[in-house]
């Protein structure tokens, strides 16, 4: 009955496409940094210049709820002006002091205009740090560093009042302790020339390299150790010598006026040009004049370079930027689907990709017609999912599918999970980062990111782990020997969060995989529902599954309980920050169930085997379905549903591939297509 009820309404739907009508949206936080990163070659972290965005679905990229207010508009002004000054190298009128403090639970928090990536060293790890840093202007910059031995109150003071010459841009400085950091590997690296100068000093020194190149060896006192970097401070600059040759500048600066008959025209052609990326589409003549005119009142009043920053400043803020928006055909009929224009379509498609602008590849192939071939078309997907920029997939909707941005915002209790610190909490999100990106970039099944034999870790996460045999900051694929960590339910970032701070919860663990992985979220609880009662009538301390037991007694609890606590107990063997156990309070853990359909399973390697095995289709389904509502930035209707099924029939035959469907989603029909208005 079911099958042919589906039939009856996917020959409907195909008889009559209705791909809805995704409304104008404004670009998130994060596609508005990436949109800058790719339109001026300048990668900031714009988090302390916007406020995070609301949520929808899931998802912060839903055009429902990114609206515009005058408050947020002053916001987008003064970020602008700051990043086209960062860019074009603006002088400051004095130096300016970036401070990153060390935070035990997050890590180094800061201020100022400086990135922390998420590869290599954790920020606040024990045996070091990394930070990309931009600097604004060539001259010399003072770097000092706190290092705290042993974690005591005093920290010893270990580099300052070091001027630095650095030239402009984006550069990393990194800060490593050689004795700690220079364990064996996997393999042992090369010998380089800066061995010699480690031999030469008594206790472990802090290796100070920017772009790679060493500045300094600091020697230490002999001290306790773990060492801890504290703080970090960067000030400067001082005696600027100018704004460098940046690639900032010279992707700004595609002509230099040589006389002033010239800035003029030199003005249009930069504009123009960037004024096409900017607005994703080719740009008209009052497009153009809009900056010109801005251009023109910044110049008289200093200068040439001083009319682009003008005219940038409000090419960051012009409504072509900052939303995305698609004009209908003209002369269409209210409610009508029709094939979205090329342009939008390349726009779709790369902010679906990357969270950011098509490049010049993407464009020219939309506005000469030939992007809609399918092979072309296919040929981009490919292109587009292995370039770097693709990363922007597996932190925006992996790390909002699965939740793993709340791991930077839980805190467990501090008594009870003494070693939880930022060096932990960075590589728990990074594992999962990394093996979902292993699973895309090689077009795995997506039922690997169920069950699969293997995971990514370093030392920090093998030890909580207790796996042996990875030492070093550096994260690698390790083989797994038995099935505990495998897939995504093994992984600490989401047993983690899918915890109290102070125990676990099967109800949020058993909801987290309903809705997240399988689509099937319960409703949501009752009013004034009891706590959970941890003792008996007789004054006996109950386990979990007791506690439960007792709880689900009650028929309205009962009814969401029975689906949501079986598998949660299945997990029952991690404690609240994702380590293995075999008991908790003294009384042996029971890990058994049975699934809706009458599965039974003792332990979470069965009950992924019996996801693979049982449900997998149900998984596809909710893996496509999270994605289309990505890619469209919309809420999924009825009349998606005849498309989701049909992506993921076509995708069985190849064991569901992860990459086959994402080009799959983005050859969809209501990707590809939008719908007049009503009216």
């Amino acid at each position: 009955f079911a099958a042919r009820l589906e039939a009856a309404l996917d020959a409907a739907a195909a008889a009559a496409p209705n791909p809805g009508r995704p409304p104008p949206r404004r670009l998130n936080r994060a596609e508005y940094a990436n949109a800058v990163r790719d339109l001026l070659a300048v990668d900031l972290d714009v988090a302390d210049m916007l406020p995070a965005d609301n949520s929808g679905y899931g998802f912060d990229n839903i055009g429902g709820v990114l609206s515009l207010s005058p408050a947020l508009l002053d916001r987008y002004m003064i970020a602008a002006r700051r990043i086209v000054r960062l860019a074009l190298g603006a002088a400051p009128a004095k130096p300016q002091k970036d401070i990153f403090v060390r935070n035990r639970e997050t890590g180094f928090l800061h201020a100022g205009h400086g990135r922390a990536p998420r590869r290599g060293l954790s920020i606040g790890a024990a045996r070091g740090a990394r930070l990309s840093y931009y600097f604004p202007l060539d001259g010399e910059y003072r770097v000092a560093a706190d290092v705290d031995p042993d974690n005591r109150r005093f920290p010893y003071r270990a580099w300052e009042e070091t001027r630095l010459p650095v030239r402009a841009g984006m550069r990393e400085l990194t800060l490593t302790f050689l004795g700690e950091s220079s364990r064996p590997e996997l393999s042992r690296p090369a010998e380089t020339d800066d061995a010699a100068d480690e031999t030469e000093l008594p206790h472990p020194p802090l290796d100070v390299r920017l772009d790679g190149k060493r500045l300094q060896l600091v020697p230490l006192p002999e001290t306790a150790k773990p060492f801890q970097i504290n703080r970090i401070v960067i000030e400067g600059p001082y005696n600027p010598t100018g704004p460098g040759n940046t690639p900032s500048r010279r992707k700004i600066f595609s002509c230099r006026p040589a006389n002033a008959a010239q800035q003029a025209p030199c003005a249009r052609q930069i504009l123009s040009r960037l004024a096409r990326q900017a607005y994703r589409r080719p740009v008209e003549a009052a497009d153009v004049s809009a900056l010109m005119a801005v251009y023109a009142s910044g110049s008289a009043q200093g200068g040439f370079e001083h009319g682009i920053e003008q005219a940038l400043r409000a090419l960051l803020v012009a409504p072509g930027f900052l939303f995305r928006m698609e004009n209908d055909p003209p002369g269409i009929a209210p409610a009508t689907p029709y094939p979205v224009g090329a342009v939008e379509l390349a726009s779709r498609l790369s902010f679906f990709l990357w969270s950011s602008l098509p490049d010049e590849e993407l464009l020219r192939l939309a506005e000469n017609g030939s992007l809609r071939e399918p092979q072309t078309f296919a040929a981009q997907v490919r292109r587009m999912l292995a370039d770097r920029r693709s990363q922007a997939l597996v932190e925006n909707f992996a790390g909002q599918w699965l939740e793993l941005r709340n791991v930077e915002r839980v805190k467990p209790d501090g008594v009870l999970f003494p070693d939880f610190n930022g060096e932990l909490r960075f590589a728990m999100r990074r594992e999962t980062e990394l093996f979902f990106e292993n699973v895309l970039r090689k077009n795995r099944s997506a039922l690997e990111l169920l069950d699969a034999r293997y995971t990514f870790l370093n030392e920090s996460l093998a030890e909580h782990y207790d796996l042996e045999g990875v030492y070093g900051p550096q994260f690698r694929q390790v083989r797994l020997r038995d099935a505990r960590r495998g897939g995504l339910l093994g992984h600490g970032s989401v047993l983690t969060v899918t915890s109290y701070p102070n125990r676990t919860s099967v109800v949020i663990r058993g909801k987290w995989i309903l809705e997240n992985l399988f689509g099937m979220p319960p409703p949501p609880p009752p009013p004034d529902v009891p706590e959970l009662e941890e003792t008996a009538p007789d004054g006996k301390k109950l386990s979990l599954r007791e506690m439960m037991a007792l709880h689900s007694k009650n028929p309205t609890c009962a009814s969401c309980h029975v689906r949501m606590d079986p598998i949660g107990f299945a997990l029952e063997n991690y404690d609240a920050v994702g380590r293995w156990r075999a008991e908790d309070r003294g009384t042996p853990i029971d890990a058994s169930g049975e699934l809706p359909g009458g599965a039974s399973f003792d332990g979470p390697a069965e009950l992924k085997r019996a996801f693979v095995t049982d449900f997998r289709e149900t998984f596809v389904t909710t893996v496509v379905e999270k994605m289309l509502t990505y890619a469209l930035g919309r809420g999924l209707e009825y009349y998606d549903k005849p498309v989701v099924r049909s992506i993921v029939r076509e995708a069985e035959p190849n064991e569901y591939r992860l990459a086959d469907l994402i080009e799959a989603v983005a050859r969809s029909m209501p990707f590809q297509m939008n719908r007049s208005p009503k009216t």
